[in-house]
């Protein structure tokens, strides 16, 4: 890899620098997955669970805790589609995630209390519902569905009727920056949890009510809504105080990309033709807004023609791809409206991979020529989840041979239900997020943009 952030162990096949580009052929799952392989070898170049004193699961600054729910859930897509037999890999991914869930299994560690918001748990609870729907390898104990079912728990717990008549917080504790703002992203990964548990364990009532509750009052908010060309727009959120009339009016591709493929997992689930809509509905408002309108390759319009894509925002494609991928194995109608558009993505992203020292690193702007010299974890990511769309597989369930340890109570039944939360906080973690919460305002209030933190 490119930079300081050489962090691999010689155990990881590493690529030398007579490498310069990837090669893929869009056709050949052989070539898909030998595109992967070099792109998620990319991504280890960044891991802290290798480091001497480094955090299993965790990796590397800029990257956040929520970064590594994304990663983790685009590495269990790669062992299962191409690299199943290998076990040290399977080690690796197993250590990482397992690592991660909290003393209470439902992904709230209480060291990542300073940044941890419901948008960081629900990425990571979109990783474990991989890791359900793949069948990966499952602990002894609190099986990767019975941790799906705890962090579904929690985030439904903290439905606040009190303000705006519903909906979930960006923030989890009261401390941190952007507790008084309620976010598209954490309520769209609540409703995409909801509606894949109730597609992987067939128990329609006890999720199918909160999807539905969400979708309303997303609607009721205005956050989800019709524009005048008719296309369905998502907005980003808004704060409290205003009772979320004040939208935020920004666009992002993973936002578009849980609605979506919550909708598509819900129509399979249910048959009930409104979600199969509504998928489309989003589906056709991604196209048009997500892809360079020249070339139809996929971008984070709102900030990547301007250059101004922070590190989070710079990692959205990845769940997005996923997502488009997810999509349209579970609703095969909507194929011929997708694949085009990743397969157009992944020949582009794969041909952005050919900068940095090793002449592989991927590039953040897949519509130029060669690498953009842009790199980093958020990179890797995104080029090798719209690869491994092309070869997305339908998610199993347990109709179809999924493993069936479930606790419906996952989550709710320690001895303190009062407070789903309830984590020990030391005073070095408060003030570390009282400067946390200094720095994250001096950048909101000079650029005017929330975002996942």
């Amino acid at each position: 890899m490119f930079g300081l952030n050489k962090l691999i162990t010689t155990t990881i096949v590493l690529y030398t620098a007579t490498v310069y580009s990837i090669e893929l052929d869009i056709n050949s799952k052989d070539s898909i997955c030998a595109a992967a392989k070099i792109v998620s070898d990319g991504m280890w170049n960044y891991y802290e669970g290798f480091r001497v004193g480094g955090t299993i699961g965790m990796f590397a600054s800029p990257n956040y805790w929520w970064n590594a729910g994304e990663a983790f859930g685009g590495f269990v897509d790669y062992f299962s589609y191409c690299d199943s037999d290998n076990s040290t890999l399977e080690k690796w991914i197993y250590e990482g995630m397992y690592h991660q869930a909290g003393d209470n299994y439902n992904y709230i560690p209480s060291n990542q209390s300073t940044t941890e918001g419901n948008d960081d748990q629900g990425v990571w609870g979109m990783a474990i519902m991989e890791a359900v729907e793949r069948n990966f390898t499952n602990p002894e104990s609190h099986s990767w569905l019975e941790m799906a079912q705890a962090i579904f728990n929690t985030m439904d717990a903290r439905w606040d009727t009190e303000h705006c008549g519903g909906g979930l917080r960006w923030q989890i504790f009261t401390w941190n920056s952007g507790y008084n703002y309620k976010n598209t992203i954490s309520n769209g990964c609540l409703f995409h949890i909801a509606a894949r548990l109730a597609r992987y364990t067939g128990n329609e009532s006890a999720y199918l009510p909160t999807a539905e509750r969400v979708w309303d009052w997303m609607e009721e908010v205005n956050f989800l809504t019709e524009e005048t060309n008719g296309k369905l727009r998502i907005y980003d959120g808004a704060n409290i105080e205003e009772n979320c009339t004040d939208v935020t009016d920004l666009r992002w591709s993973y936002t578009y990309g849980v609605f979506m493929t919550g909708c598509a997992y819900l129509y399979n689930v249910t048959g009930d033709e409104t979600w199969k809509f509504r998928t489309q509905e989003i589906v056709e408002a991604s196209t048009a807004y997500f892809f360079n309108s020249t070339n139809q390759v996929m971008q984070e319009t709102t900030c990547l023609p301007s250059k101004r894509c922070n590190n989070d925002q710079r990692s959205f494609r990845s769940l997005f791809s996923r997502c488009l991928g997810l999509t349209m194995v579970i609703i095969p109608d909507f194929e011929d409206m997708i694949r085009p558009y990743l397969e157009t993505s992944a020949a582009a992203a794969a041909q952005s991979c050919s900068g940095g020292s090793d002449g592989v690193t991927c590039g953040e702007n897949w519509s130029v020529s060669g690498w953009d010299g842009v790199y980093g974890l958020g990179e890797q990511m995104s080029a090798l989840e719209v690869i491994l769309s092309l070869i997305a597989e339908k998610p199993i369930s347990v109709e179809t041979g999924g493993t069936n340890r479930t606790n419906y109570a996952a989550g709710t039944d320690t001895e303190d239900t009062t407070n789903k939360n309830k984590i020990d906080i030391t005073g070095k973690d408060r003030a570390g997020a009282g400067v946390l919460t200094a720095v994250v305002l001096a950048v909101l209030l000079g650029g005017g943009i929330w975002m996942v933190f």
